[in-house]
């Protein structure tokens, strides 16, 4: 009863369930949970095989045996070398390095949850969503310009359109792919998106997906002076995260230093 009682620093959420939130979160990224639906879970084959070799002490050390996980730390191969976020072995770092570090591994956790998020919902939810983001990012003028601007056209592949500044001196063609993780952006769609572009006579584009790019689709260049910005589902819940679009701010910290200044004017 005790250890329910215990709350975070924060006071807003017990220690006990956020350890188990974030237990949770280390097994789905491993691969060892799986969840269905909301606040379902699942394990996996892979892990029943863990549980049948009586692991005693299954922790973080242990789940950087699998890639996915070494990813979701930041500990791809590499990155390795460059910067290890093993909670087991800081004692080289100082506290501000510390911080970061954590800090990096919890807004990891959120993006990746973010893009499930953001792909189980419908079209109609992502184009409001694009909405959102991009008068955030300070385009469109307001949420009722960008509004009227990003309804789908159905003209030629474009998804939609959106002032580039809040006086509207030059339009910004959208398309939004609201794929799957594994159905990668080729080469080809690029290109139909720069054809359509080409029949409106616009000149700038941004290509938004839930999915990735290919190679061929990131060095694809145009032949005129189109340019064209491609968002992938990794750098949509970056700017998701910095301009605050589905998430909520819980707990706010200020790393303070002494201000010799004002000490020297005294």
């Amino acid at each position: 009863q005790e250890q329910m009682e215990e709350k975070l620093p924060s006071q807003v959420e017990p220690t006990y369930i956020n350890r188990i939130g974030w237990a949770i979160t280390y097994l789905k990224k491993a691969g060892l949970l799986d969840s269905p639906s909301r606040a379902h879970f699942l394990i996996t084959n892979e892990g029943k095989n863990v549980v049948s070799q009586n692991i005693t002490n299954l922790n973080a050390k242990y789940l950087r045996k699998y890639d996915s996980f070494r990813e979701f730390q930041n500990l791809s191969n590499k990155k390795e070398e460059s910067k290890d976020l093993e909670f087991s072995d800081k004692e080289h770092q100082t506290p501000s390095e510390k911080m970061f570090s954590y800090y990096e591994i919890v807004k990891n956790s959120i993006c990746d949850d973010l893009l499930n998020k953001v792909i189980e919902q419908s079209p109609d939810f992502f184009e409001q969503l694009v909405v959102d983001l991009i008068v955030a990012m300070g385009y469109g003028g307001s949420i009722e310009d960008a509004g009227r601007a990003t309804k789908r056209t159905n003209d030629e592949g474009i998804d939609g359109l959106v002032k580039e500044d809040k006086l509207g001196l030059d339009i910004i063609y959208i398309q939004a792919k609201r794929w799957k993780k594994e159905n990668v952006v080729g080469r080809p769609e690029i290109q139909k998106f720069v054809g359509a572009l080409a029949g409106q006579g616009a000149r700038k584009g941004i290509f938004i997906t839930t999915s990735k790019f290919t190679k061929d689709a990131i060095e694809y260049k145009t032949r005129n002076d189109t340019s064209i910005i491609l968002i992938d589902g990794q750098k949509l819940v970056d700017l998701m995260y910095e301009y605050n679009i589905g998430v909520t701010t819980e707990k706010r910290f200020e790393i303070k230093r002494v201000d010799s200044d004002y000490f020297e004017l005294l």
